[in-house]
């Protein structure tokens, strides 16, 4: 049966004598995200073996893979309002950034640039006044600073990719996935779930085991670069992809935020924060 969900894989669960699986096969399309499913594969099976993602039972190149079932319920966005959830949520992140590392990286930052590129060869869309916040992402890459201590990321994680039984959260899906800063992560989280501010303080808190306000103020930047770049994925799949879907809604709901964030008051403050010594 075809499980919902999914913009660039078709996921089908199946059961046999064997049990029951999930098999992901990727969408047809022209391929211009660069998803390396070779990396996907590997990081898959380094996520199994953290105790957070599902194991991986076999994967045949350019044609898909197969992994086991997860029980549990997959969360949405409501859910993460919930201070038990997130703790879980948080638990589950730290468990998968203390695993074997990933075979690749991931740096929005680079992402951002790379798909810039790409909208650009193919006279793809792109909202109004993008190019304009240039120097500021230049300068929040900047305060963030050079790539030390990363560790296996998901940063993709959307609540539909959590998955909770009420005692531990599971993550699916490493299409994305690379080494990266924890703080891209938790920020990513944040901002796919719309949360409030007092619930990402209440992530990181969760998270560190204590209070870190530098961090949280590193979140946030890179929630923000994540609404920024994702704008640029969603435009390349609103000109490229097959899939009756509206790409281009969906990231220009990211990318609003983005503006606001860039326009508003608060960004000079953010800056200074995550510049602070712990």
């Amino acid at each position: 049966m075809d499980l919902p969900g999914g913009l660039t894989n078709r996921n089908l669960k199946v059961a046999n004598a064997d049990g029951v699986c999930v098999v992901r096969i990727p969408a047809a399309g022209p391929g211009l995200l660069g998803i390396d499913r070779d990396a996907e594969h590997a990081n898959s099976v380094a996520a199994a073996a953290s105790g957070v993602g599902a194991p991986v039972l076999h994967y045949r190149p350019g044609e898909g893979i197969a992994v086991g079932f997860l029980s549990g319920r997959a969360l949405g966005d409501a859910d993460l309002h919930r201070p038990d959830v997130l703790h879980r949520v948080a638990a589950a992140c730290r468990q998968l950034h203390a695993g074997p590392r990933f075979v690749n990286d991931f740096d929005m930052f680079e992402v951002q640039a790379r798909y810039r590129r790409i909208v650009a060869e193919h006279g793809f869309r792109l909202p109004d006044r993008f190019d304009e916040f240039t120097p500021a992402v230049a300068r929040i890459r900047e305060v963030l600073g050079p790539r030390t201590d990363t560790v296996p990321c998901n940063n993709d994680l959307l609540a539909e990719n959590l998955l909770d039984d009420g005692e531990q959260v599971r993550i699916i899906d490493y299409e994305y996935s690379g080494n990266n800063d924890p703080c891209f992560e938790l920020g990513n989280i944040w901002s796919e779930a719309t949360l409030p501010l007092p619930l990402l303080d209440e992530l990181v808190t969760a998270y560190y085991g204590r209070p870190r306000p530098r961090q949280v103020a590193r979140a946030r930047l890179f929630a923000l670069m994540s609404q920024y770049g994702w704008m640029l994925w969603a435009s390349i799949q609103n000109g490229s992809s097959p899939l009756d879907f509206d790409f281009w809604s969906w990231g220009m709901e990211k990318y609003d935020r983005a503006v606001a964030a860039f326009d508003g008051p608060d960004l000079e403050h953010v800056l200074e924060a995550a510049s602070q010594p712990e």
